[in-house]
């Protein structure tokens, strides 16, 4: 593995190391595939697949599969099996991401004709505003490997169908019976729903949708997680092994 280090100077100087893979093929034996280590967990990584805000498979996910570091697997290990203690389980939609995703992702947030998936995933937000709003950024937690997206599922989970290209789109801040069919809890909002709506402690979000994004956000404090206020599933590990270290190894 070779190791790039970048010096940034913003008050003092700190170092920001990037690992990278030439080929993109050694999964470090610091991380771990979720599904040997979480029980019963569920996954739909969308990123692997054209429904999501870009409407095509992302670069570096040659496959649906999620990897973490090993302590953040751990942690979410224990979760589970809380949730299935309740007849509950977690549903993964993306875990470690490579650096080369995120690089896809500003390459297609500057291509502002493109807007194909804006009904569904940004109805309400400008392209052009993507970076200052926050919703797209150079570097993301997730090539860390120690932050993941997810919802909770009540199990057996129910059945949902498959997104194909030319679908139908629907507003993600719908009701949860005009969204496109997701088998998670009604958290308000769908997945990667860059609005405010998905904001974790938005005040137009009450009752069970309210219940539901509190349930989640403290079974994953519980055990060692934090939450980003403008994602309800959006966690890292308090305690992540690699804080300053952004991996680009391909999900296979």
């Amino acid at each position: 593995m070779k190791f790039i280090t970048i010096f940034i100077v913003l008050s003092g100087i700190f170092c920001v190391i990037f690992a990278a893979d030439d080929r993109g093929e050694n999964i470090p034996d610091t991380f771990v595939d979720v599904t040997e280590v979480v029980p019963y967990v569920l996954l739909e990584i969308r990123y692997a697949t054209p429904h999501n805000f870009a409407g095509t498979p992302i670069d570096g996910y040659d496959a649906p599969k999620c990897y973490l570091t090993i302590e953040a697997a751990e942690a979410l290990r224990n979760v589970q099996i809380e949730l299935m203690s309740l007849g509950l389980s977690l549903k993964i939609y993306d875990g470690y991401r490579p650096q080369r995703a995120v690089d896809h992702f500003v390459r297609w947030a500057k291509a502002l004709d493109d807007t194909l998936m804006k009904t569904e995933f940004y109805p309400d937000v400008e392209k052009r505003r993507l970076f200052r709003d926050g919703y797209i950024a150079s570097q993301s937690g997730h090539s860390r490997g120690s932050t993941v997206d997810l919802t909770i599922v009540a199990m057996p989970p129910a059945a949902q169908p498959e997104y194909s290209p030319g679908d139908s789109l629907c507003d993600c801040r719908a009701e949860k019976s005009q969204r496109f069919p997701d088998n998670g809890l009604d958290m308000g909002t769908n997945w990667d729903c860059f609005d405010p709506l998905s904001h974790t402690a938005n005040p137009e979000i009450g009752g069970q949708q309210r219940a539901n994004r509190l349930l989640l956000k403290s079974l994953m404090e519980k055990y060692g997680f934090r939450n980003y206020s403008k994602e309800w599933w959006h966690f890292t590990l308090k305690d992540e092994p690699f804080p300053d270290t952004y991996f680009d190894f391909v999900v296979r």
